[in-house]
């Protein structure tokens, strides 16, 4: 993968958490600066997703932990657990907002 194919996918995953956010039925504030974008819940904790173009991967960091997705057959994938990243990051930003939250491609 190039540089730009990264930075093309990546994006293209900061933009549908943003949408993801705009629709959500729970509270939800969320902060973009540079490659980071921070969500903030109600309860004030935090999932924090950034990019990291050197090592072409997204990271997630939840109160559950940090994780690190590389681009892998049309999806980002955790590098360890092979893990979706929009289905754990639903899952970590539901546990965090104690209500359904939902993101998608």
């Amino acid at each position: 993968m190039t540089d730009q194919e990264y930075l093309t996918l990546a994006e293209a995953a900061l933009t549908a958490i943003e949408r993801s956010v705009d629709k959500a039925l729970a509270d939800i504030e969320f902060e973009r600066s540079g490659n980071v974008l921070t969500l903030e819940f109600e309860n004030r904790t935090k999932v924090i997703v950034n990019l990291q173009p050197p090592k072409h991967e997204i990271w997630l960091a939840a109160k559950a932990g940090g994780f690190h997705y590389k681009y892998v057959d049309g999806k980002w994938r955790d590098t360890r657990d092979n893990s979706e990243f929009f289905a754990t990051l639903t899952k970590y930003s539901t546990e965090q907002a104690g209500e359904p939250v939902s993101f998608s491609a």
